[in-house]
């Protein structure tokens, strides 16, 4: 007895941590282009990433996107960088409806019928929930040909602000960053 009440708190943290909503990460990059030639670069613009994101959250990202280039080994340089790093947020309103049907109580498990002179029995709830799908884009640009040669994509259901920006943004980042440069080892 002594056992139970610590496995069922784990199995409820673990079940807690599971239904949180996770970052999605995808990636792509043009495998013609040669990484290993980047060595500096500079934000594209300093512009707002999106008008729903406080401008002290667009501050962490870009703080966040600087500090793992420079882990990367590369060098800001905004008068003739090598690579242009662009960075975009996009906010969707979505709406997620679902219904669930009560037939007992109307005929029974076997029988959902209504006995009597009424109509066919059961009743439906629907669940509406609302929520913003949000996705922050970070690409790389080549600077001299202005040519997208990498990029990245995190996805992720937002119900709520985050608790501590300060730790969950540079996290975030560093997620989707984590593959950039593709096929060379992180520069030291």
């Amino acid at each position: 007895m002594r056992y139970y009440l610590p496995c069922l708190l784990f199995i409820v943290v673990i079940g807690t941590l599971s239904c949180e909503p996770s970052l999605k990460v995808s990636q792509d990059y043009d495998k013609a282009v040669n990484f290993g030639q980047y060595k500096t670069f500079s934000m594209y613009q300093d512009v707002n990433i999106h008008d729903a994101i406080s401008q002290l959250n667009q501050d962490r990202i870009i703080n966040a996107i600087k500090s793992e280039m420079t882990k990367k080994g590369f060098q800001e340089n905004a008068s003739s960088p090598d690579v242009l790093v662009n960075v975009v947020a996009v906010l969707k309103d979505r709406v997620d409806v679902s219904s669930t049907t009560n037939y007992y109580g109307y005929g029974g498990v076997y029988r959902p019928y209504y006995y009597g002179g009424g109509g066919a029995g059961g009743t439906t709830n629907y669940n509406v929930r609302h929520y913003k799908d949000g996705s922050l884009i970070i690409d790389a640009v080549d600077a001299k040909t202005k040519k997208l040669v990498w990029q990245g994509i995190g996805n992720k259901e937002i119900d709520k602000p985050a608790k501590n920006p300060d730790e969950t943004i540079p996290k975030a980042i560093a997620s989707i960053m984590a593959g950039f440069p593709p096929g060379a080892e992180k520069k030291k």
